[in-house]
C-alpha cells in the first residue's frame, strides 16, 4: 500500500513509523480494552452529544475493522504529533494497515496459520508486566482499570492472538527478504541530501553483570517454607490456593501455579527434568532452577506436550551476598585492563545479562540492531555514570537492580562516543540498512497483497468510501 511503502520516503521517517507502531502496541492495546465506564474512571472525556466510537466499518471476510479501531489509533497520532500538521489522508493510511492486517488474518485462518495458547499466555504476561512497571504495582493497575489483573488479560487475549497471528502471517511474507550493501547503498543515494536526518551524540555502551550470590541461610529457609507448603498439600490444602497465597511467579501465581503445556526443551532444564518424573496429581521434591526453587505439580500429558503447575519461592539476597560479585567484578576489570582478556570475552563468559552477554556486552539499539544507542535516549542510570567517562575507560564495580529485580553488581564500559553529524554511510550504515530492509519487506507486503486482495470479500462503509484501501504503488 502506498502509505507503507517507503518511495522517496527519508529513512528517517522510517524510524518514526517504526517508533510510532510500537508505541501503539504498548499504549492503544490495553485502551481498546476498556470499557466505556472504566475510560470514564480514566478520566477519557467526550464532548457534549459526542456519540462512542462504534460500528463497523471494514469488513474482509469474516474479519472487522471498527470504527473505534481507526478513531483510538488516529487519536494516538494526534497525541504524538504535538500541534503538529498531520497528513490529512492519515485516517485512509490507517485503515489501509488495518484493512492488510485483517486480510492477513483471513487467509492465515484459510492456510491454518495458528499461535498456541503458550505463546498467547506469554506475550499476555509480557504486556502485563510492562504496563505494571509503567504504573507502578499490580495494585495500582487494578485500581486504575477498576478490574482484576486476571479480567485485564481476559481482555486483552483475543486482540493478543490476533496480533501474533498477524506476526506469524508476516514473517511467512517477508522472513526470507534481505538486502545486500549494493541496495543499502542505492537506498541511501536515493534520499534527497537535504533530506538526511541529522543525528545527536551516539555511544557505544558495554556491561558485564554478576548477580549476588543467596546466602546458604536465607537459601535453607526458603527450602524450609517450600517443604511446609509441601507438606500442608499432601495433608489435603489445595495447591491453586496456595499457590495464589505464596508464589512470587507473577506470570502464574494468579493462575493457581498453572503453566499451561509446554514441549520438551521449552522450559528450563532443571524445572522439566523434574516434571517429567511425575505422574499426574504427585508433587515434586523442591527444585532449584535460576529463577529460584520451586514446588511442582504434574497435570497431564497431551501428545507430545505436558502440563503442570508451581510454586515459585525466591530467597533475598542481603548485602553482604554482592561483595563476592563486587571482587569477581574487580578481578576481571583488572584483566581486561592488562589486556589478558577482551570486555567482549569477559562479558560472553561471565554477564549474566543474556540480552548483552551475546553482544560483546554491548546494549542493543533495538530500532536498527547497532549498538550505537542516542545519548540523550539512555537509561538516566547510564547516562548519569558515562557522562564524565572517557572512552574505554571501564568502571569500578557499581551496585546494581535487575530486571527481575535481583541485586547484582555491575560494571560499564564506554567504548565510543559519536559526536553530532548528518547521516552518511560510513557511520550510519546499521541504521540505513534497516531502513532499506524495511523499504523491501514493504514492498513484499505490497506484492502479497496484489496477489491476494482479490481472494476475500470487502466491503467498507460509506464513511471511508474514498479510501482506496486495495490500491498500493505497483
Amino acid at each position: 500500500m502506498n502509505n507503507r511503502s517507503a518511495g522517496s520516503i527519508p529513512y528517517s521517517m522510517l524510524y518514526q513509523v517504526n517508533r510510532a507502531a510500537t508505541h501503539l502496541l504498548l499504549t492503544v492495546l490495553l485502551l481498546l480494552a476498556i470499557t466505556p465506564q472504566s475510560q470514564a474512571q480514566l478520566g477519557i472525556s467526550r464532548s457534549k452529544g459526542q456519540q462512542l466510537l462504534d460500528g463497523i466499518v471494514v469488513k474482509v471476510d469474516n474479519q472487522i475493522v471498527l470504527r473505534s479501531d481507526v478513531e483510538n489509533i488516529y487519536a494516538q497520532e494526534v497525541a504524538r504529533a504535538e500541534g503538529k500538521l498531520l497528513p490529512p489522508d492519515l485516517k485512509c493510511k490507517i485503515l489501509q494497515s488495518l484493512v492488510l492486517n485483517k486480510l492477513m488474518l483471513a487467509k492465515a485462518e484459510t492456510d491454518s496459520v495458528t499461535v498456541t495458547d503458550q505463546q498467547v499466555n506469554n506475550e499476555l504476561d509480557r504486556r502485563m508486566a510492562y504496563f505494571i512497571q509503567q504504573i507502578g504495582s499490580e495494585k495500582k493497575l487494578e485500581e486504575m482499570y477498576n478490574k482484576p489483573v486476571k479480567a485485564l488479560k481476559d481482555d486483552l487475549r483475543p486482540q493478543i492472538q490476533e496480533q501474533l497471528v498477524q506476526q506469524k502471517m508476516q514473517e511467512t511474507i517477508t522472513g526470507k527478504v534481505s538486502v545486500t550493501p549494493k541496495e543499502v547503498s542505492a537506498y541511501f543515494n536515493r534520499v534527497p541530501k537535504d533530506s538526511l536526518p541529522y543525528y545527536s551524540t551516539e555511544v557505544e555502551v558495554g556491561q558485564i553483570v554478576i548477580p549476588a550470590q543467596v546466602n546458604e541461610k536465607a537459601k535453607q529457609a526458603t527450602i524450609a517454607k517450600l517443604n511446609d507448603i509441601r507438606a500442608q498439600i499432601l495433608a489435603g490444602a489445595d495447591f491453586a490456593t496456595l499457590a495464589k497465597k505464596h508464589s512470587e511467579d507473577p506470570g502464574s501465581a494468579a493462575e493457581g501455579g498453572y503453566l499451561g503445556f509446554f514441549k520438551r526443551r521449552e522450559l528450563v532444564p532443571e524445572y522439566e527434568a523434574a516434571a517429567l518424573k511425575l505422574e499426574p496429581g504427585q508433587l515434586s521434591p523442591v527444585v532449584q532452577s535460576q529463577f529460584g526453587f520451586h514446588l511442582i505439580q504434574f497435570i497431564e500429558r497431551k501428545g507430545d506436550s505436558y502440563s503442570t503447575r508451581h510454586i515459585l519461592l525466591k530467597p533475598a539476597t542481603g548485602s553482604a551476598d554482592a561483595s563476592e560479585a563486587g571482587k569477581k567484578l574487580a578481578r576481571i576489570r583488572r584483566q581486561i585492563l592488562a589486556d589478558s582478556i577482551s570486555f567482549a570475552k569477559a562479558a560472553k563468559e561471565h554477564s549474566s545479562d543474556k540480552s548483552s552477554s551475546g553482544n560483546g556486552g554491548l546494549f542493543a539499539n533495538r530500532q536498527d540492531g547497532g549498538s550505537r544507542l542516542p545519548l540523550d535516549k539512555l537509561d538516566p542510570a547510564i547516562f548519569f555514570t558515562i557522562d564524565t567517562m572517557k572512552v574505554g575507560h571501564i568502571t569500578p564495580p557499581l551496585p546494581y537492580r535487575t530486571d527481575d529485580g535481583k541485586e547484582a553488581m555491575r560494571i560499564i564500559w564506554l567504548k565510543s562516543n559519536t559526536p553530532p553529524h548528518q547521516a552518511n554511510l560510513q557511520e550510519d550504515y546499521q541504521k540505513i540498512a534497516a531502513a532499506a530492509l524495511a523499504e523491501k519487506r514493504n514492498k513484499a507486503l505490497d506484492n502479497w497483497f496484489l496477489k491476494n486482495r482479490g481472494s476475500v470479500y470487502l466491503e467498507i462503509a460509506p464513511e471511508y468510501a474514498q479510501c482506496k484501501v486495495l490500491d498500493v504503488e505497483e
